[in-house]
């Protein structure tokens, strides 16, 4: 979809309208100073402005934005006043600012420690259009490139050029029931984009909500609509809780990165373009810190549905026959980016739908470890169900980066229907570096079907050095799991099931020493188990293949 097309998009069918009594006064001054600023009045002191609703009783004696000179009426810029509110909240020690019904156009946004930003019912922050080119203002810069910025990508090495962001604070929160609308942020910063925003650095916000460095951190209850290239990055915050949050966006809905105790709960993301929630451990900050003591609860993701569709419940398909349709990627991810590592991890009663699959990634030398998957249904998934991958692209500095580790992992209770069945399930190492201590426990897959025998004679290339994701390897030359470079690893009570017949083994094991398999039942018309260079197999239950011992 064209930028202008999505900008139509959206305005037609998502854009608030305020009420009445929004237009009608709700601007109040209490008093100038001398120097012709004006002065702030909390809520609670002192009579509300006419036609205002008062904040409920958990915002009660908070700033109201209003009274530092926002209007709220979607075409002045509101950014002035909504800072010089969070700044009185932070010179007096903390609180709360308030942002009633109305909609507030805004470049960078700066958060303060002790300050939270309440958002109520039918107030929606704006993110302004770019100013153009070599005009001062607008969204903050970026700031100067870093030595280790070639680690990872523009967007990961910068935080400042966001719509609300804040570094090295402590105890903030962004909550309440209202929205985040990105629409005037940029999707990517390309020199070589058709797009001339996407081609600048300087002038342009890419994402929502920027954090870094902070600590004792709140998002709660809000939406975000066209969230721009990340619509959450958090880069080395801790103790962080994103709890009853609605994602509707364009590219990542929220990335994670190098965040130690975190809980995501209760969330939604439809992101089509891009991961719906992803954990990295990048060398953003200078050095590797690992991602850990993290759980992931009760959340649905989907590539499924056109931008803000899911929001308005409108709940609008892609057309899956027009040629540049949505990719419809949408998943929970560990990686790309790991040089940190990825420990104490936790997942648990989440929704796939129609999007890509669970993916376990690490590539750039860290240990992904210590990680249970559990109660996870999924359909439609458009490529494998389950991808978990070591391997040696090293994006780090050169000499101390070497070949990471991906063990002690137990997934569980998995229902998957409808899926692709180019791909199956992979778990792949690379050679001299195995996947280790793998569980899979109580899952069931159905996939399509339709593999040929031509497929089930392919040898997958090692790609130990490409960018990981499902489709490297080409379509498998199994239809439910393939294993390669893995070690200590069992499958118990599993279910393949293909919707057509196909003539692809059920499991394939390549370099794989030591696996326990456990009452597993595969189609009926193809072969269930394939192996080369692989020992210490043992089958129980296994339809189709003896008990014992494997050779």
């Amino acid at each position: 979809m064209a930028a202008n097309e999505t900008r139509k998009t959206i305005e037609e069918i998502m854009e608030p309208k305020p009420s009445g009594n929004m237009r009608r006064g709700l601007l109040k001054f209490v008093g100038l100073s001398a120097a012709g600023g004006v002065m702030p009045r909390a809520w609670g002191q002192g009579p509300s402005p006419a036609g205002a609703a008062a904040p409920s009783g958990q915002t009660a004696g908070a700033l109201d934005v209003r009274s530092f000179g926002a209007r709220g009426d979607g075409h002045s810029l509101d950014t002035p006043a909504i800072n010089r509110a969070i700044e009185a909240a932070a010179e007096r020690g903390g609180g709360t600012v308030y942002c009633g019904a109305g909609q507030y156009l805004c470049h960078s946004i700066h958060l303060r420690s002790n300050v939270g930003l309440y958002l109520d019912h039918g107030a929606v922050i704006i993110a302004a259009d770019p100013l153009p080119a070599g005009q001062s203002g607008g969204y903050d810069s970026p700031g100067p490139a870093q030595p280790w910025e070639a680690y990872q990508d523009f967007g990961h090495n910068h935080w400042r050029n966001s719509l609300i962001w804040g570094e090295d604070l402590h105890d903030l929160s962004i909550s309440g029931p209202g929205r985040i609308w990105g629409r005037g942020l940029v999707r990517s910063n390309d020199p070589h984009s058709r797009r001339p925003a996407e081609q600048r650095v300087e002038g342009v916000g890419n994402k929502s909500i920027s954090l870094k460095n902070c600590r004792n951190v709140q998002l709660r209850d809000f939406q975000i609509l066209q969230g721009g290239w990340f619509g959450i990055l958090a880069t080395g915050v801790d103790n962080l809780l994103i709890d009853g949050l609605t994602m509707d966006t364009n590219r990542d809905g929220m990335d994670i990165d190098c965040c130690r105790n975190v809980r995501i709960v209760n969330c939604a993301v439809n992101s089509p373009w891009d991961d719906a929630i992803v954990l990295k451990s990048s060398y953003a900050l200078g050095y590797p810190r690992a991602t850990e003591n993290l759980e992931i609860s009760n959340c649905y993701v989907t590539g499924a549905y056109q931008l803000g569709t899911m929001i308005d419940g409108a709940w609008k398909n892609f057309d899956l026959s027009a040629p540049h349709r949505a990719p419809q990627v949408g998943r929970i991810k560990l990686g790309t980016e790991s040089n940190g590592g990825f420990k104490n991890i936790a997942i648990s009663n989440c929704t796939f739908d129609h999007c890509q699959g669970l993916a376990l990634e690490t590539v750039d030398g860290a240990h992904l470890e210590d990680v249970t998957v559990t109660n996870i249904t999924m359909r439609g998934i458009v490529s494998a169900p389950l991808f978990l991958r070591l391997g040696s692209r090293l994006r780090g500095p050169a000499g101390s980066t070497q070949t990471g580790a991906l063990r002690r992992v137990n997934i569980s209770n998995i229902v998957c229907s409808d899926a692709s069945s180019e791909y199956g399930c992979i778990i792949s190492g690379v050679p001299g570096y195995p996947i280790e201590d793998l569980h899979l426990h109580n899952i069931y897959i159905q996939h399509r079907g339709g593999g040929t025998a031509a497929q089930a004679a392919t040898t997958p290339p090692e790609e130990e050095h490409r960018y990981p994701e499902p489709n490297m390897f080409g379509p498998m030359p199994s239809q439910g799991f393939y294993l390669r470079h893995v070690k200590n690893v069992s499958l118990a009570e599993i279910e393949i099931s293909a919707l057509t017949e196909d003539a692809r083994p059920a499991i394939l094991m390549q370099d794989v020493d030591g696996a326990d398999l456990f009452h597993i039942r595969t189609p009926s018309a193809a072969p269930v188990l394939e192996m080369h260079d692989s020992a210490k197999v043992d089958a129980l239950w296994v339809r189709g293949v003896k008990d014992g011992a494997q050779s």
